[in-house]
């Protein structure tokens, strides 16, 4: 790994002799030096540190007040912090922790476990980071969605909320459930790829016109698979128009081969469509969409998972806050 690849710690400590200490046991980093809080800010600004060490008897205000900046502004707020004490006491600990800092470490310092809480932090900012940029990518390919045609980035951000709502409840702790919202906002990004005239076509399709429509979920999984962070959500994309008893496309899985994300996103893409003004109809009331989901479970759609989603429309105010 070169030096510019290398993750930035920024010391702040006005001992010089401390701070080449520092730079002495994370010299497999680029270690960038900082002797009070106004060179530390600026250095915040102009660096872009992904770890700060911190020592709370740092000149101009103490470190605590510093962290606190730091942890405060949205920009910074991301960077992990570890604060350097001289004292081991409980209330000292706390008050690391209740300033913001991330972690912290007492005087004088062991250079393994200097080392273990430096990588484990870098570790969860490297996360952090890739879920930003993942965020970024989801919202830029909404946004191409959004240029080509209106109805379908709401319809995908009303459908991405419905299959989270739906996802929380059936696997609350599941990782899943972020991918499932995230499938949801990309689930027709493939309609970029379809011509206007098909997707606002207000009368019946053509047998010809019906299978470039059937395309749209491989094409969606094709434009998303050249971006390797949208990887999981593949899956969910792909299989958001199978049926459960196998009738569905492309791939004409049934029931439990459907992954539960594809499954959850069929369920939230054809209430949202049913209750939406369409080309071709008006908007069906909330009860008439509920009874149409019920009458196809089973057939259509995973049953469990449809009485799942009805009850959620039915006792939450859901509805009229994602139908806005």
């Amino acid at each position: 790994m070169n030096n510019v690849d290398k993750p930035r710690i920024l010391v702040v400590d006005e001992n010089e002799a401390n701070r080449l200490l520092l730079c002495q046991l994370l010299k497999e980093y680029n270690v960038v030096e900082a002797d009070c809080t106004e060179a530390a800010l600026n250095k915040v600004d102009s660096e872009k540190p992904d770890l700060m060490l911190l020592d709370v008897m740092v000149p101009e205000e103490d470190g605590y007040s510093l962290v606190s900046t730091i942890k405060s502004a949205r920009k910074t707020q991301p960077i992990p912090v570890i604060l350097i004490t001289p004292l081991h006491g409980i209330d000292e600990k706390i008050k690391c922790l209740e300033n913001g800092a991330d972690d912290f470490i007492t005087k004088p310092l062991n250079p393994l476990e200097l080392a273990a809480r430096v990588k484990s932090l870098l570790r969860i900012k490297s996360l952090h980071d890739q879920l930003e940029n993942f965020h970024n990518i989801v919202i830029s390919l909404a946004l191409a969605l959004e240029a080509k045609d209106d109805y379908s980035v709401n319809h995908s951000k009303r459908t991405a909320e419905y299959a989270y709502r739906l996802a929380r409840r059936v696997v609350p702790d599941d990782p899943e459930v972020e991918l499932i919202k995230f499938a949801g906002l990309l689930h027709d990004i493939g309609k970029i790829g379809i011509r206007d005239e098909i997707l606002a076509k207000p009368g019946k399709l053509t047998l010809e016109e019906y299978e470039i429509i059937k395309n749209h979920p491989v094409l969606s999984e094709k434009i998303c698979s050249s971006i390797s962070s949208l990887a999981p959500c593949l899956p969910f994309i792909r299989s958001h128009h199978e049926s459960y008893v196998g009738k569905g496309y492309p791939d004409g899985l049934q029931g439990d081969e459907i992954p539960l994300g594809g499954r959850i996103l069929a369920i939230a893409d054809a209430f949202d469509a049913l209750t939406s003004d369409r080309p071709y109809r008006k908007a069906l009331s909330r009860q008439v969409a509920l009874d149409i989901l019920r009458k196809h479970a089973g057939v259509q759609w995973d049953p469990l998972l449809v009485q799942q989603f009805c009850e959620i429309i039915e006792s939450e105010d859901v509805y009229e806050y994602i139908a806005i």
